[in-house]
């Protein structure tokens, strides 16, 4: 086994976590999608994509490496919101808990000096600069528009 035993089981429960983030996008697409949020509609569907996308490269990385990769059980997630913004807080703060166990598991890595898992994890630390700074500029937008339609809001929102 290429892989240590330890950044292993972390990035097992890093696979849960991105699983999940999954299956949260995918209830919030769901929501913007029954109110025809179609800018919101399109993200979030996009984004329950690239979660999935994450989920399986850790997953390939794992058995590739020698390891073995656990297919996770996916908690309930929530499907009723109150506002197209608190999707938008939500799925910042699901951005922030993801990148703190990357964080967590990069460390993992460094500290087992398992080289491959860490060069291998500096591209989700990349990546997840880019979530968090998407879904910060969506809210920024949110508070540019105050008391705007949310129609209106929407279609000033990007799709990717």
């Amino acid at each position: 086994m290429t892989i240590n035993p330890d950044v292993m089981d972390a990035l097992n429960g890093q696979i849960a976590l991105e699983m999940h983030a999954s299956a949260s996008y995918l209830a919030m697409a769901s929501w913007c999608d029954q109110r025809e949020l179609l800018n919101s509609k399109a993200f979030f569907y996009k984004q329950a994509e690239e979660e999935r996308a994450h989920g399986m490269k850790i997953f390939n990385f794992i058995n590739e490496t020698g390891g073995a990769a656990i297919s996770p059980s996916i908690p309930e997630v929530n499907n009723d919101f109150e506002s197209l913004r608190e999707i938008y807080e939500k799925s910042l703060d699901q951005e922030i808990a993801v990148t703190q166990s990357i964080y967590k598991c990069f460390k993992s890595a460094r500290n087992a000096d398992d080289f491959a898992s860490e060069v291998f994890l500096q591209w989700f630390v990349n990546e997840q600069i880019e979530e968090e700074d998407t879904v910060r500029s969506i809210l920024d937008v949110f508070d540019l528009m105050e008391g705007m339609p949310l129609k209106m809001i929407d279609e000033r929102l990007p799709t990717e």
